[in-house]
């Protein structure tokens, strides 16, 4: 094999994640090597799907944790690309500076540290979170919207503490660390922004969005009322599929002029059209949308809109662009993975 023909590296960090094993199955099925890490390359109750993953290519598992430092230097070693998706999320800390904020920043650096080291990486891409964008208490009104300039306001989140606001300060505060490191440090640095990504993905253990993205089916109250919170605090319930957030990530890697935030979006709606378009799919689920009547705070429609326009204009397109496109086959995801009655 001529250098020419040698398989492109990435490294995906957090393999067992939802976002990270859907990534991994992308660019093995795009003909990449892939490695990735996880914390405990033997808990299989967490890793069997990367034993089905290779199947498909080459791939790698590594041990790697955020917290040690240089423990991603072997799977970042000889890498292409590698794209940041693990990270901490605890969101019910009750020390979310300690438990949250520290850990995410210092856990973005360990591996931005291990890139540099490794000298043949072309591109980090780091996967944050819309939650790093859309907090924003002075947004009042309708009609807005957001484009990447726009940073969720870490004074207010400190300052009040509202649910998760360590969540959202850790993702501005990591992607702004990143930042400083790439510029320091001579990486080409993109950040990805997805918003609730719902559909099926190779993991077998998922918490966060795809749980409260069933939530309406599920009848789970703390996993909808995330949902209707993400709604309080930004003026709608944003949507990605996570199929396109993949190909959105492979994009901005591969294309040589992508650079800065990319926010991932497409489509924002609200509870109350959630509910109205689940109860009509889906009319096995008895799923409540008289959600106006018992909730006054709910809206009718979005009041703030986050766009791609800047991922759009730069050549990428979405596949997924309704709520019948979304939830494609989530709901025998949900079911496989016991979220939902079988």
């Amino acid at each position: 094999m001529s250098a020419g023909d040698r398989k492109k590296t990435a490294c995906v960090t957090g393999g067992n994640g939802y976002i990270a094993s859907a990534l991994i199955k992308m660019l093995l099925e795009k003909g990449y090597a892939v490695k990735t890490t996880v914390r405990n390359p033997d808990d299989m109750e967490k890793n069997s799907h990367l034993k089905s993953l290779q199947a498909l290519g080459p791939l790698t598992v590594f041990r790697a944790d955020l917290d040690e430092e240089g423990s991603f230097d072997d799977a970042v070693s000889g890498c292409d690309y590698a794209f940041l998706v693990a990270a901490p999320v605890k969101l019910a800390s009750e020390d979310p500076e300690k438990d949250q904020i520290e850990p995410s920043v210092r856990g973005t650096l360990n591996v931005m540290g291990s890139c540099a080291k490794a000298g043949t990486v072309r591109r980090v891409i780091l996967t944050s979170s819309a939650a790093g964008v859309y907090i924003r208490p002075q947004l009042q009104g309708d009609g807005h919207v957001l484009d990447e300039e726009s940073w969720s306001d870490v004074e207010y989140l400190t300052a009040e503490k509202p649910p998760t606001w360590g969540y959202c300060v850790s993702k501005v505060l990591l992607e702004k660390e990143a930042c400083r490191f790439a510029q320091e440090n001579g990486i080409s640095l993109v950040t990805i922004c997805p918003v609730i990504t719902v559909g099926a993905a190779p993991a077998t253990k998922v918490r966060t969005s795809v749980v409260d993205s069933l939530s309406l089916l599920s009848g789970d109250e703390a996993a909808l009322g995330v949902l209707k919170g993400i709604e309080k605090t930004s003026g709608s319930v944003q949507l990605v599929h996570i199929e396109d957030l993949c190909r959105a990530e492979l994009f901005i890697a591969e294309e040589e002029a992508a650079a800065g935030r990319y926010i991932c979006c497409s489509l924002n709606t609200t509870v109350v059209e959630l509910a109205r378009f689940l109860a009509q799919k889906y009319p096995q689920y008895n799923v409540q949308t008289n959600l106006l009547s018992t909730d006054d705070q709910l809206l009718e429609k979005p009041r703030v809109l986050l766009s791609s326009a800047k991922l759009v204009r730069e050549g990428f397109e979405f596949k997924h662009n309704s709520l019948d496109e979304m939830y494609d086959n989530v709901v025998e995801y949900g079911k496989a993975l016991g979220i939902l009655p079988n």
